[in-house]
């Protein structure tokens, strides 16, 4: 079960509904963190892909019955995620948890972007991956490399743009970027990278910009 958290380090109790692809992914990255996981599943053969060194807990039934939410350890977990391929079933696992136990924090995986309005109706916290791949193409084929994250139900690009020549010599503050984009680095020649985070950096020969923007998810 779960274990309590007596150290400064913010190791959290989460329970994971599903250990599909993305469940059993997520369950041995938040195991290697240190984390407490608990994980509940309705097909025993797929706790077999959670890693050796999985050190946490495995719940065999179906999710949306409270008798297994109990077993599992959601009166004690303060974060939930429920990831399973059905946004029907992370539905309803995701308001139970929210509205009968009140974990504090719930998010659910949600696959069609239609629900995905639905479900954040009810004040859940999202994760939509067909929108965040859309966004994530739109700019990758527009600026080049990007990568995408979730903030709660926001969704921000990272992405690197080469520098032009004839800014070469200048101060980051008289740049300008385009409505939306920060700055949030600097990638030098060598690899390297400086936080631009309350500096009026001079830009070198060979660096490139590294910028976040939250994604138009419409494309």
């Amino acid at each position: 079960m779960f274990r309590s958290c007596g150290t400064l380090f913010l190791k959290m109790n989460i329970l994971v509904i599903g250990c599909g692809k993305v469940g059993y992914t997520l369950c041995n990255r938040l195991s290697e963190q240190g984390h407490y996981v608990s994980v509940v599943n309705s097909n025993q053969e797929d706790f077999l892909n959670l890693s050796s060194d999985f050190n946490g807990y495995t719940t065999l039934g179906v999710a949306i019955d409270q008798d297994v939410l109990r077993r599992a350890g959601i009166e004690n977990c303060e974060v939930l995620a429920a990831v399973t391929s059905d946004d029907n079933m992370n539905i309803m696992v995701a308001q139970l948890a929210k509205e009968f136990f009140h974990v504090p924090r719930v998010f659910a995986r949600v696959n069609d972007p239609r629900k995905n309005d639905v479900f954040r109706e009810f004040g859940l916290e999202t994760v939509c991956p067909t929108n965040l791949t859309v966004a994530t193409l739109c700019t990758t084929l527009q600026e080049g490399s990007s990568a995408g994250i979730n903030v709660g139900n926001h969704t921000i690009l990272m992405y690197r743009i080469d520098i032009p020549k004839d800014f070469v010599g200048k101060r980051v503050s008289e740049i300008t970027f385009e409505e939306g984009e920060v700055l949030v680095a600097v990638e030098h020649a060598d690899n390297s990278i400086s936080k631009m985070f309350l500096t009026n950096y001079e830009i070198l020969k060979g660096d490139k910009f590294i910028v976040a923007k939250f994604a138009d998810q419409s494309c």
